[in-house]
């Protein structure tokens, strides 16, 4: 039977504790705060009992003491409370900036390779949402798990000291609610919190991928059906947060019932040892008002159960994400390449989930070649580029460069000489000498400038009111798309590889645009290897030779003589 979950909650707990351990110090001012709110709490109902009784003429002292002792312990909740929530906070969100470059570091080793089944919107639900929801953990759930430790000892200390019998019959009811009921509780929910968590990321996904794809869902009018995806979505949503609503409110509420129960235990007590001639009237009064404040305090951690049913699910979803192994790895040893001279591919085999796209697939690019695949859709040309780039590594075969296996050179030198430019070109929403810059951000204005000019883009910044300080708003939506291929184009000459690769450059271009485009890559990588994948037989024309790729192998190889 497999496992319904990927972690233990004492797994779980140990870990985010780990993870709290930069911040230890501020956590632990949070939680002697939390202690000592809640203990005064506990000081000035037993010191307000003691008023009451001193009024009543049964215990001795000053008035004034008493009632001294009852604001000191109001101004100790007041401070207590202030000094958690402030320092808990800032301890917690430190921790979520460090969580958050974590967990992007995690998922730049992943990519692509290990993220192909997952969601863009799902993803960017544990990056943003779930791990602001792990900030419950750090910033209210540290304090009462101490608390609850505490208060219960201090109130059976002082049962104990009035008739060991008051703490005989208060410890079974401290034990069911501060430990058995939230560990059922927790264990219970834990599966209702688990599915509001992946339902919230089905949804931000569709949203995701409906806002992106928003001018083909209008133009196809397939709107009222994405609509009503998105209702259904949120139906499932709706039910699974019912669900964990109704468990919040049963955790919540059914301790009030030991709450009670203490109270009535308490008198009950007192009334047996008063008929046994062994009464204790300030005792009790006292005692009762004591637990009152200590049960209200550990009652307290039934609340904080029910929201660690979202802060365990969104830690679970994260910990699968930071525990999954990337399948490109950098060399225990790497090997240095240097400026490439040749490239070999040696009968290389690629599949994805079973599915073979390359077989015995073998070719060698050396000097200054312009060399073209092209091929159906599906054939393996775009894995013939990942493959170089090390996106994956062959599964059968192997790929060297210079002569050097290419698992034994570092993924920052190999990808410092190999440059790809995809028939996308992704575009941030900051300055176009920013997105420029994109590769080398400490590129100066005029290594920019060149780097545009070669890319036949500089024409066009000239006429942009701020030039390259123009902002390109969210996906670069101000470009069109042979522009933006040119900012593609100069993001790759900035750079100054030894190898472009190129894939579909020209996919979204008319026939005039297409032969520009050429005409700017032909003049820009005269002294560069230049690998071209395309289906488009007029995109290769600039090529020395062609490579035709049929069932995943290259089965012919035309070589091309200039003005041919």
């Amino acid at each position: 039977m497999p496992k319904r979950f990927s972690y233990s909650i004492p797994q779980m707990t140990g870990r985010l504790l780990r993870i709290a351990a930069p911040v230890k110090g501020t956590l632990a001012v949070s939680t002697l705060a939390s202690i000592l709110g809640n203990l005064a709490q506990m000081g000035i109902m037993g010191f307000g009992a003691l008023l009451l009784l001193r009024c009543a003429g049964w215990v001795e002292g000053s008035l004034w003491v008493f009632a001294g002792l009852m604001a000191l312990s109001a101004l100790l909740i007041v401070l207590g409370r202030y000094v958690e929530g402030v320092v808990s906070h800032a301890g917690a969100y430190k921790l979520l900036a460090s969580m958050r470059v974590a967990l992007f570091e995690k998922i730049r080793a992943l990519a692509p390779a290990c993220l192909m089944d997952r969601q863009k919107g799902d993803i960017l639900n544990i990056a943003v949402s779930d791990i602001e929801t792990v900030e419950f953990f750090f910033a209210h759930t540290i304090g009462p798990l101490f608390t609850v430790i505490i208060l219960p000892c201090v109130t059976l200390g002082l049962a104990l000291w009035f008739h060991p019998l008051f703490a005989a019959v208060l410890l079974p009811v401290y034990l069911v609610v501060s430990v058995v009921f939230p560990l059922i509780a927790v264990k219970a929910g834990r599966g209702v919190g688990l599915r509001y968590r992946t339902r919230l990321g089905e949804l931000k996904s569709l949203v995701l991928e409906s806002v992106y794809g928003l001018k083909d869902i209008q133009i196809f009018g397939f709107g009222p059906a994405r609509l009503a995806q998105v209702e259904e979505k949120n139906r499932e949503i709706n039910k699974a947060a019912h669900g964990l609503t109704l468990h919040r409110q049963t955790v919540s509420s059914a301790p009030t019932f030991f709450v009670y129960l203490a109270r009535i235990l308490i008198i009950a007590t007192a009334s047996y040892l008063a008929v046994q001639g062994s009464s204790h009237p300030v005792g009790t009064v006292v005692l009762s008002f004591v637990a009152a404040a200590s049960f209200s305090s550990t009652q307290s951690l039934t609340m904080v159960v029910s929201s660690l049913l979202e802060t365990y699910a969104a830690a679970e979803r994260l910990f699968q994400i930071e525990d999954t192994q990337p399948q490109v790895t950098e060399p225990a040893r790497p090997k240095a390449c240097g400026p490439i001279r040749e490239i070999c591919f040696d009968q290389v085999g690629f599949s994805y989930g079973g599915n073979p796209v390359l077989r015995d697939f073998s070719l060698t690019l050396s000097g200054r070649e312009k060399v073209g695949v092209m091929g159906e859709s599906g054939v393996g040309k775009s894995t013939v580029l990942r493959l170089l780039l090390r996106f994956w590594n062959p599964q059968q075969g192997q790929i060297t460069i210079n002569g050097i296996p290419i698992q034994e050179i570092s993924l920052n030198e190999l990808r410092q000489r190999i440059a790809l430019l995809e028939q996308e070109t992704f575009l941030t929403s900051g300055t176009l000498g920013e997105n420029i810059a994109l590769g080398k951000p400490d590129a100066t204005r005029e290594e920019i400038r060149e780097a545009a000019r070669q890319a036949g883009l500089a024409d066009f910044i000239e006429t942009l009111p701020q030039g390259y300080d123009t902002p390109m708003g969210e996906m670069g939506a101000r470009l069109s798309g042979g522009e933006r291929q040119r900012v593609g184009i100069a993001r790759v000459l900035l750079l100054n590889p030894d190898v472009i690769v190129m894939d579909e450059p020209t996919s979204s271009l008319d026939v005039l645009h297409e032969k520009e485009l050429l005409q700017t890559l032909e003049e820009a990588c005269r002294d560069k290897l230049l690998l071209l994948v395309s289906h488009r037989p007029s995109t290769l024309t600039g090529c020395g030779r062609i490579v035709r790729l049929e069932q995943g192998r290259a089965v012919e190889q035309n070589v091309r003589r200039n003005g041919e």
